[in-house]
């Protein structure tokens, strides 16, 4: 299996140089679990899902640190039958998910993310799962968006998407288990997200 995300930081600053650069920082703990790879647009991160996440939760929550307003965007993508399998990649929690059912795994989902470490930064996101190649795809979304529901990050509900907002470790690991949980073990899943901290637009 093939799983990466490609992400793109934007810092509302005329310093984004430095935050991008210093955030790029928080990515070195997982250098050697992720194939990351950085150009003039975005960077992708190759890898299995549990470290991906974590390395997107941390390069976020450092640009998020500053007091300016940063958005990221990120597009997920596992079993994509385009792209060459990737040892990388493995997956105990995809594989142990075959052959659970529906509610075992949402129940699964909730309890990872109670788990979740918090990091004292409020973030918001909106994004979008898309089960691809199965005739009952909107079992699963349905599915995810009952976990979602109940993962304590929920804000509401948006035409194409939903919005999650709270702790960045709480919402970035309720993003994961939409991501593992949801889906068929070895069928192809993306998400599309865009995170958003210290908007003025809240205030």
């Amino acid at each position: 299996m093939f799983i990466g995300a490609q992400v793109s930081l934007y810092p509302m600053t005329s310093d984004f140089v430095n935050v991008i650069m210093s955030s790029l920082k928080a990515l070195d703990p997982y250098r050697d679990k992720l194939r990351i790879e950085t150009d003039d647009i975005s960077t992708l991160m190759v890898g299995a899902p549990e470290p991906l996440f974590d390395a997107l939760r941390d390069l976020f929550a450092c640009a998020a640190r500053q007091p300016d307003h940063v958005t990221m965007h990120v597009t997920l993508s596992r079993g994509c039958p385009g792209e060459p399998d990737d040892p990388i990649c493995r997956c105990e929690t995809l594989t142990r998910a075959q052959g659970l059912s529906l509610s075992e795994r949402k129940a699964k989902a909730e309890e990872a993310v109670r788990a979740a470490p918090a990091l004292g930064i409020v973030v918001d996101v909106q994004f979008s799962l898309y089960v691809l190649g199965q005739d009952r795809h909107m079992d699963e979304i349905y599915g995810c968006i009952d976990f979602l529901k109940n993962s304590g990050t929920f804000l509401r509900s948006k035409n194409f998407c939903t919005r999650l907002r709270g702790d960045a470790g709480a919402v970035f690991e309720t993003l994961c288990q939409a991501f593992l949980r949801f889906g068929p073990a070895e069928g192809h899943v993306t998400i599309d997200m865009t995170a958003s901290a210290n908007s003025p637009s809240t205030r």
